[in-house]
Protein backbone atom coordinates (compact mmCIF):
# COMPACT_ATOMS: atom_id res chain seq x y z
CA UNK A 1 0.00 0.00 0.00
CA UNK A 2 2.70 2.32 0.70
CA UNK A 3 4.58 1.68 -1.91
CA UNK A 4 1.27 1.87 -4.01
CA UNK A 5 0.83 5.57 -2.51
CA UNK A 6 4.63 6.13 -4.01
CA UNK A 7 4.08 5.57 -7.10
CA UNK A 8 0.88 8.06 -7.33
CA UNK A 9 3.27 10.44 -5.65
CA UNK A 10 5.70 10.69 -8.02
CA UNK A 11 2.95 10.02 -11.09
CA UNK A 12 1.49 13.13 -10.34
CA UNK A 13 4.43 15.28 -9.44
CA UNK A 14 4.91 16.78 -12.23
CA UNK A 15 2.73 17.48 -15.40
CA UNK A 16 4.55 15.57 -18.28
CA UNK A 17 4.77 12.42 -15.78
CA UNK A 18 1.42 11.47 -15.98
CA UNK A 19 0.28 12.35 -19.31
CA UNK A 20 3.54 10.64 -21.20
CA UNK A 21 2.67 7.89 -19.75
CA UNK A 22 -0.54 7.73 -20.76
CA UNK A 23 0.83 8.65 -24.15
CA UNK A 24 3.02 5.83 -24.39
CA UNK A 25 0.54 2.99 -23.36
CA UNK A 26 -1.76 4.77 -25.75
CA UNK A 27 1.24 4.67 -28.94
CA UNK A 28 1.36 0.97 -27.95
CA UNK A 29 -1.68 0.17 -28.17
CA UNK A 30 -3.44 2.05 -31.01
CA UNK A 31 -0.68 0.39 -33.37
CA UNK A 32 -1.66 -2.97 -31.37
CA UNK A 33 -4.91 -2.21 -32.50
CA UNK A 34 -4.49 -1.34 -36.39
CA UNK A 35 -1.80 -4.13 -37.14
CA UNK A 36 -4.52 -6.51 -35.86
CA UNK A 37 -7.15 -4.68 -37.65
CA UNK A 38 -4.41 -4.92 -41.06
CA UNK A 39 -3.48 -8.18 -40.98
CA UNK A 40 -7.07 -9.21 -41.22
CA UNK A 41 -7.85 -7.06 -43.79
CA UNK A 42 -4.79 -8.14 -46.02
CA UNK A 43 -5.73 -11.92 -45.18
CA UNK A 44 -2.46 -12.15 -43.34
CA UNK A 45 -3.55 -13.36 -39.92
CA UNK A 46 -6.87 -14.01 -38.90
CA UNK A 47 -10.20 -12.76 -40.52
CA UNK A 48 -11.84 -9.28 -41.38
CA UNK A 49 -12.45 -7.73 -38.18
CA UNK A 50 -15.74 -5.87 -37.72
CA UNK A 51 -15.96 -2.64 -35.82
CA UNK A 52 -18.70 -0.14 -34.53
CA UNK A 53 -16.70 2.58 -36.67
CA UNK A 54 -15.12 2.17 -39.83
CA UNK A 55 -11.61 1.40 -39.10
CA UNK A 56 -10.02 3.97 -41.18
CA UNK A 57 -11.65 6.68 -39.34
CA UNK A 58 -11.14 4.92 -35.57
CA UNK A 59 -7.04 4.82 -36.73
CA UNK A 60 -7.35 8.64 -37.92
CA UNK A 61 -9.09 9.89 -34.39
CA UNK A 62 -6.82 7.60 -32.05
CA UNK A 63 -3.74 8.97 -33.95
CA UNK A 64 -4.93 12.53 -34.18
CA UNK A 65 -7.23 12.99 -31.01
CA UNK A 66 -5.72 10.41 -28.63
CA UNK A 67 -2.59 9.77 -28.73
CA UNK A 68 -0.16 13.01 -29.51
CA UNK A 69 -2.32 15.08 -27.18
CA UNK A 70 -1.21 13.38 -24.17
CA UNK A 71 2.84 14.29 -25.05
CA UNK A 72 0.91 17.60 -26.31
CA UNK A 73 -0.45 18.43 -22.58
CA UNK A 74 2.58 17.09 -20.75
CA UNK A 75 4.87 19.50 -22.51
CA UNK A 76 2.50 22.33 -22.80
CA UNK A 77 1.16 22.19 -18.91
CA UNK A 78 5.04 22.10 -18.05
CA UNK A 79 6.10 25.22 -20.83
CA UNK A 80 3.35 27.45 -20.34
CA UNK A 81 4.29 28.59 -16.62
CA UNK A 82 7.98 28.83 -18.06
CA UNK A 83 7.05 31.03 -20.78
CA UNK A 84 4.78 33.62 -19.28
CA UNK A 85 6.64 33.30 -15.84
CA UNK A 86 3.48 31.95 -13.91
CA UNK A 87 1.96 30.03 -11.13
CA UNK A 88 2.84 26.12 -11.69
CA UNK A 89 -0.28 23.66 -12.68
CA UNK A 90 -2.11 22.36 -9.94
CA UNK A 91 -1.74 18.74 -10.24
CA UNK A 92 -5.46 18.24 -10.11
CA UNK A 93 -5.74 20.76 -13.59
CA UNK A 94 -3.53 18.47 -15.01
CA UNK A 95 -4.56 15.04 -13.46
CA UNK A 96 -7.97 15.79 -14.76
CA UNK A 97 -6.95 15.96 -17.99
CA UNK A 98 -5.17 12.97 -17.82
CA UNK A 99 -7.67 11.23 -16.60
CA UNK A 100 -10.62 12.29 -18.28
CA UNK A 101 -8.79 11.49 -21.87
CA UNK A 102 -7.54 8.29 -20.63
CA UNK A 103 -11.04 7.20 -19.61
CA UNK A 104 -12.12 8.23 -23.01
CA UNK A 105 -9.52 6.15 -24.80
CA UNK A 106 -10.41 3.06 -22.71
CA UNK A 107 -13.97 3.75 -23.57
CA UNK A 108 -13.67 4.50 -27.49
CA UNK A 109 -11.48 1.25 -28.05
CA UNK A 110 -14.53 -1.11 -26.01
CA UNK A 111 -17.10 0.63 -27.63
CA UNK A 112 -15.55 -0.07 -31.06
CA UNK A 113 -15.75 -3.54 -29.99
CA UNK A 114 -19.20 -3.37 -28.29
CA UNK A 115 -21.14 -0.24 -29.46
CA UNK A 116 -20.98 2.89 -30.83
CA UNK A 117 -22.56 4.27 -28.53
CA UNK A 118 -19.43 3.61 -25.39
CA UNK A 119 -17.44 5.01 -28.24
CA UNK A 120 -19.03 8.19 -28.33
CA UNK A 121 -19.05 8.34 -24.35
CA UNK A 122 -15.74 8.02 -24.86
CA UNK A 123 -15.45 10.78 -27.25
CA UNK A 124 -17.20 12.62 -25.01
CA UNK A 125 -14.41 12.34 -22.30
CA UNK A 126 -11.78 13.12 -24.23
CA UNK A 127 -13.50 16.37 -25.40
CA UNK A 128 -14.14 17.44 -21.68
CA UNK A 129 -10.62 16.73 -21.16
CA UNK A 130 -9.50 18.93 -24.09
CA UNK A 131 -11.88 21.47 -22.60
CA UNK A 132 -9.83 21.37 -19.21
CA UNK A 133 -6.85 21.72 -20.41
CA UNK A 134 -7.95 24.48 -22.65
CA UNK A 135 -9.22 26.36 -20.11
CA UNK A 136 -6.40 25.79 -17.36
CA UNK A 137 -4.00 26.90 -20.30
CA UNK A 138 -6.09 29.74 -21.51
CA UNK A 139 -6.02 30.97 -17.32
CA UNK A 140 -2.12 31.37 -17.60
CA UNK A 141 -2.78 33.35 -20.76
CA UNK A 142 -4.57 35.78 -20.03
CA UNK A 143 -2.57 36.21 -16.53
CA UNK A 144 0.49 37.14 -18.04
CA UNK A 145 1.86 40.44 -17.66
CA UNK A 146 4.91 41.84 -19.61
CA UNK A 147 5.78 38.22 -21.47
CA UNK A 148 6.14 37.25 -25.14
CA UNK A 149 2.81 35.45 -25.51
CA UNK A 150 2.81 35.19 -29.00
CA UNK A 151 3.82 31.76 -29.06
CA UNK A 152 1.35 30.60 -26.65
CA UNK A 153 -1.87 32.94 -28.68
CA UNK A 154 -1.01 30.49 -31.40
CA UNK A 155 -1.09 27.20 -29.12
CA UNK A 156 -3.98 28.01 -27.28
CA UNK A 157 -5.59 28.64 -30.63
CA UNK A 158 -4.94 25.74 -32.04
CA UNK A 159 -6.05 24.14 -28.65
CA UNK A 160 -9.06 25.74 -29.26
CA UNK A 161 -9.55 23.81 -32.38
CA UNK A 162 -8.94 20.95 -31.58
CA UNK A 163 -11.69 21.17 -29.08
CA UNK A 164 -13.75 21.96 -31.93
CA UNK A 165 -12.82 18.94 -34.01
CA UNK A 166 -13.60 16.63 -31.27
CA UNK A 167 -16.50 17.74 -31.26
CA UNK A 168 -17.52 17.75 -35.53
CA UNK A 169 -16.41 13.92 -34.66
CA UNK A 170 -18.71 13.43 -31.63
CA UNK A 171 -21.75 15.29 -34.26
CA UNK A 172 -20.60 12.82 -36.71
CA UNK A 173 -20.92 9.83 -34.88
CA UNK A 174 -24.51 10.95 -33.89
CA UNK A 175 -25.81 12.22 -37.44
CA UNK A 176 -23.45 10.71 -39.94
CA UNK A 177 -23.06 13.98 -41.72
CA UNK A 178 -20.02 13.03 -43.90
CA UNK A 179 -18.41 17.00 -43.97
CA UNK A 180 -18.61 16.46 -40.22
CA UNK A 181 -15.91 14.19 -40.24
CA UNK A 182 -14.02 15.77 -42.94
CA UNK A 183 -14.03 18.80 -40.70
CA UNK A 184 -12.85 17.02 -37.78
CA UNK A 185 -10.13 14.77 -39.44
CA UNK A 186 -8.55 18.48 -41.64
CA UNK A 187 -9.03 20.57 -38.90
CA UNK A 188 -7.42 17.95 -36.62
CA UNK A 189 -3.82 17.90 -38.88
CA UNK A 190 -3.93 21.34 -40.24
CA UNK A 191 -5.73 23.39 -37.90
CA UNK A 192 -4.72 21.72 -34.49
CA UNK A 193 -1.14 19.91 -34.94
CA UNK A 194 0.23 21.98 -37.54
CA UNK A 195 -0.06 25.15 -35.91
CA UNK A 196 1.43 23.41 -31.89
CA UNK A 197 4.10 21.46 -34.10
CA UNK A 198 5.37 24.58 -35.84
CA UNK A 199 5.00 27.23 -32.45
CA UNK A 200 6.88 24.23 -30.57
CA UNK A 201 9.53 23.95 -33.01
CA UNK A 202 10.04 27.55 -33.89
CA UNK A 203 10.33 28.94 -30.21
CA UNK A 204 12.21 25.62 -29.01
CA UNK A 205 14.58 24.35 -31.61
CA UNK A 206 16.88 27.22 -32.09
CA UNK A 207 17.00 27.96 -28.12
CA UNK A 208 18.02 24.32 -27.43
CA UNK A 209 20.69 25.16 -30.63
CA UNK A 210 21.89 28.24 -29.23
CA UNK A 211 22.64 26.09 -25.57
CA UNK A 212 25.03 23.32 -27.23
CA UNK A 213 25.87 24.85 -30.68
CA UNK A 214 29.51 26.98 -30.52
CA UNK A 215 29.37 30.31 -31.87
CA UNK A 216 25.35 29.41 -32.93
CA UNK A 217 23.19 32.40 -34.36
CA UNK A 218 19.72 32.28 -33.02
CA UNK A 219 17.48 33.16 -35.73
CA UNK A 220 13.79 33.18 -35.22
CA UNK A 221 12.07 35.36 -37.09
CA UNK A 222 8.26 36.02 -36.62
CA UNK A 223 6.94 36.79 -40.04
CA UNK A 224 7.88 33.37 -41.01
CA UNK A 225 6.08 31.53 -38.32
CA UNK A 226 2.98 33.99 -39.14
CA UNK A 227 3.40 32.87 -43.18
CA UNK A 228 3.74 29.20 -42.15
CA UNK A 229 1.04 28.79 -39.93
CA UNK A 230 -1.18 30.84 -42.39
CA UNK A 231 -0.23 28.65 -45.33
CA UNK A 232 -1.34 25.19 -42.82
CA UNK A 233 -4.61 27.29 -42.64
CA UNK A 234 -4.96 27.88 -46.19
CA UNK A 235 -4.35 24.06 -47.10
CA UNK A 236 -6.94 22.81 -44.18
CA UNK A 237 -9.81 25.33 -45.70
CA UNK A 238 -8.69 24.53 -49.41
CA UNK A 239 -8.96 20.45 -48.18
CA UNK A 240 -11.98 20.83 -46.84
CA UNK A 241 -13.58 22.94 -49.81
CA UNK A 242 -12.43 20.15 -51.78
CA UNK A 243 -9.96 22.14 -54.27
CA UNK A 244 -6.56 20.13 -54.10
CA UNK A 245 -5.42 21.28 -57.01
CA UNK A 246 -4.80 24.96 -55.62
CA UNK A 247 -2.79 23.60 -52.59
CA UNK A 248 0.36 23.55 -54.44
CA UNK A 249 0.42 27.35 -54.28
CA UNK A 250 0.44 27.33 -50.11
CA UNK A 251 2.06 23.96 -49.77
CA UNK A 252 5.45 25.00 -51.60
CA UNK A 253 5.76 28.38 -49.98
CA UNK A 254 5.22 26.24 -46.72
CA UNK A 255 7.81 23.60 -48.11
CA UNK A 256 10.79 26.44 -48.83
CA UNK A 257 10.20 28.40 -45.68
CA UNK A 258 10.60 25.02 -43.58
CA UNK A 259 13.58 23.93 -45.79
CA UNK A 260 14.92 27.39 -45.24
CA UNK A 261 14.49 27.38 -41.49
CA UNK A 262 16.16 23.99 -41.47
CA UNK A 263 19.45 25.27 -43.19
CA UNK A 264 19.37 28.55 -40.57
CA UNK A 265 19.08 26.46 -37.95
CA UNK A 266 21.96 24.14 -38.27
CA UNK A 267 20.62 20.93 -39.26
CA UNK A 268 24.18 19.46 -40.32
CA UNK A 269 25.39 21.20 -36.99
CA UNK A 270 22.93 19.48 -34.93
CA UNK A 271 24.65 15.76 -35.64
CA UNK A 272 26.94 16.90 -32.68
CA UNK A 273 24.32 16.06 -30.51
CA UNK A 274 21.73 13.52 -30.67
CA UNK A 275 19.42 14.85 -28.19
CA UNK A 276 19.59 18.25 -30.45
CA UNK A 277 20.16 15.95 -34.00
CA UNK A 278 16.42 14.33 -33.51
CA UNK A 279 14.73 17.47 -33.44
CA UNK A 280 16.38 18.75 -35.96
CA UNK A 281 15.96 15.79 -38.18
CA UNK A 282 12.18 15.75 -37.71
CA UNK A 283 11.54 19.38 -38.41
CA UNK A 284 13.16 18.40 -42.19
CA UNK A 285 10.35 15.72 -42.43
CA UNK A 286 7.97 19.11 -42.41
CA UNK A 287 9.87 20.45 -45.67
CA UNK A 288 9.57 17.13 -47.53
CA UNK A 289 6.22 16.51 -46.38
CA UNK A 290 4.98 19.81 -47.82
CA UNK A 291 7.22 18.90 -50.93
CA UNK A 292 5.24 16.15 -51.93
CA UNK A 293 2.02 17.58 -50.96
CA UNK A 294 2.67 20.72 -53.33
CA UNK A 295 3.95 18.27 -55.93
CA UNK A 296 0.96 16.10 -55.51
CA UNK A 297 -1.46 19.17 -55.80
CA UNK A 298 0.92 20.75 -59.01
CA UNK A 299 0.31 17.55 -60.94
CA UNK A 300 -3.31 17.13 -60.52
CA UNK A 301 -3.90 20.71 -61.90
CA UNK A 302 -1.74 20.35 -64.65
CA UNK A 303 -3.11 17.14 -65.33
CA UNK A 304 -6.70 18.56 -64.63
CA UNK A 305 -6.56 14.98 -62.64
CA UNK A 306 -8.95 13.48 -59.97
CA UNK A 307 -6.66 11.38 -59.45
CA UNK A 308 -4.49 10.98 -56.49
CA UNK A 309 -0.54 10.78 -57.59
CA UNK A 310 1.13 10.32 -54.60
CA UNK A 311 -1.57 8.76 -52.48
CA UNK A 312 -1.22 9.39 -48.72
CA UNK A 313 2.19 9.10 -48.91
CA UNK A 314 2.40 13.18 -48.43
CA UNK A 315 -0.17 12.88 -45.15
CA UNK A 316 2.55 10.41 -43.58
CA UNK A 317 5.79 12.22 -44.24
CA UNK A 318 3.86 14.99 -42.38
CA UNK A 319 2.44 12.69 -39.24
CA UNK A 320 4.93 10.07 -38.49
CA UNK A 321 7.94 12.00 -39.98
CA UNK A 322 7.87 15.20 -38.44
CA UNK A 323 4.56 15.04 -35.91
CA UNK A 324 5.41 11.62 -34.56
CA UNK A 325 9.18 12.29 -34.74
CA UNK A 326 8.80 15.46 -33.33
CA UNK A 327 7.06 14.53 -30.26
CA UNK A 328 9.32 11.41 -29.46
CA UNK A 329 11.92 13.67 -29.33
CA UNK A 330 10.56 15.87 -27.51
CA UNK A 331 9.37 13.56 -24.90
CA UNK A 332 12.73 11.75 -24.73
CA UNK A 333 14.05 15.25 -23.46
CA UNK A 334 11.38 16.28 -21.34
CA UNK A 335 11.97 13.03 -19.61
CA UNK A 336 15.59 12.90 -19.29
CA UNK A 337 15.96 16.52 -18.26
CA UNK A 338 13.24 16.43 -15.83
CA UNK A 339 14.23 13.24 -13.98
CA UNK A 340 17.45 14.80 -13.34
CA UNK A 341 19.57 12.73 -15.59
CA UNK A 342 21.97 14.80 -17.88
CA UNK A 343 21.00 15.95 -20.81
CA UNK A 344 22.06 13.20 -23.17
CA UNK A 345 20.70 10.65 -25.43
CA UNK A 346 21.89 7.41 -25.21
CA UNK A 347 23.09 5.37 -27.89
CA UNK A 348 19.81 3.16 -27.69
CA UNK A 349 17.21 6.16 -27.82
CA UNK A 350 19.40 6.78 -30.49
CA UNK A 351 18.81 3.89 -32.42
CA UNK A 352 15.24 3.76 -31.59
CA UNK A 353 14.47 7.55 -33.17
CA UNK A 354 16.71 6.01 -36.11
CA UNK A 355 14.22 2.81 -36.34
CA UNK A 356 11.47 5.08 -36.10
CA UNK A 357 12.78 7.28 -39.28
CA UNK A 358 12.11 3.79 -41.15
CA UNK A 359 8.57 3.48 -40.59
CA UNK A 360 7.90 6.79 -42.57
CA UNK A 361 10.25 5.81 -45.21
CA UNK A 362 8.65 2.22 -45.72
CA UNK A 363 5.32 3.77 -45.23
CA UNK A 364 5.90 6.15 -48.13
CA UNK A 365 7.64 4.43 -50.36
CA UNK A 366 4.75 2.01 -52.22
CA UNK A 367 3.07 5.14 -53.13
CA UNK A 368 6.07 7.36 -54.31
CA UNK A 369 8.39 4.38 -56.15
CA UNK A 370 6.03 2.48 -58.60
CA UNK A 371 8.11 -0.72 -58.02
CA UNK A 372 7.16 -1.20 -54.40
CA UNK A 373 3.85 -0.60 -54.91
CA UNK A 374 2.89 -4.55 -55.45
CA UNK A 375 4.32 -5.08 -51.92
CA UNK A 376 1.59 -2.13 -50.86
CA UNK A 377 0.12 -4.48 -48.11
CA UNK A 378 3.30 -6.12 -47.09
CA UNK A 379 5.27 -2.55 -46.60
CA UNK A 380 1.93 -1.13 -44.73
CA UNK A 381 2.27 -3.73 -41.90
CA UNK A 382 5.98 -3.94 -41.88
CA UNK A 383 5.37 -0.19 -41.36
CA UNK A 384 3.48 -0.80 -38.66
CA UNK A 385 5.40 -3.32 -37.31
CA UNK A 386 8.30 -0.92 -37.17
CA UNK A 387 6.97 1.78 -35.32
CA UNK A 388 5.41 -0.65 -33.04
CA UNK A 389 8.65 -2.28 -31.98
CA UNK A 390 10.38 1.18 -32.21
CA UNK A 391 7.76 2.58 -29.55
CA UNK A 392 7.46 -0.24 -27.47
CA UNK A 393 11.07 -0.18 -26.66
CA UNK A 394 11.28 3.45 -25.79
CA UNK A 395 8.36 2.98 -23.74
CA UNK A 396 9.99 0.03 -22.06
CA UNK A 397 13.12 2.32 -21.67
CA UNK A 398 11.20 5.67 -20.31
CA UNK A 399 7.68 4.25 -19.08
CA UNK A 400 9.56 3.63 -14.87
CA UNK A 401 11.02 6.79 -14.97
CA UNK A 402 7.61 8.28 -14.76
CA UNK A 403 6.99 6.93 -11.42
CA UNK A 404 10.26 7.22 -9.98
CA UNK A 405 11.77 9.96 -8.24
CA UNK A 406 14.22 12.34 -9.58
CA UNK A 407 17.75 10.86 -9.70
CA UNK A 408 19.01 14.37 -8.21
CA UNK A 409 16.61 14.09 -5.15
CA UNK A 410 14.91 17.75 -6.59
CA UNK A 411 10.83 17.86 -6.46
CA UNK A 412 9.09 17.50 -9.58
Amino acid sequence: MHNNLNIWRHLTAAPHRSLFLAGALQGVLTLVWWIYDLTGRYAVFGTLSIWSIAPTWAHAFLMIYAFFPFFIFGFLFTTYPNWMNGEKITARAYMTTCLLMAAGVALFYTGLVHSKWIAILGVLAMLAGFGNAFGVLQRILIGASGQDRRHAIVTSTALFMGCLGIAAYFLWLLTDIHFLLEFSRHAGIWFFLMPILLTVSHRMIPFFSSRVLDNYVLVRPYWILWVMLACSAAHGFLQLLEMTQYMWAVDLPLALCALYLSIKWGFLRSFQVSLLAVLHISFAWLGLSMLLYGSQSLILMLTDSNMSILGVAPLHALAIGYFASMVLGMASRVTIGHSGRPLEMDRFTWQLFIGFQATAIVRILPEIIPVFAQYTATLYLLAGLIWLSCFFLWAVRYIPIYWRPRVDGKPG
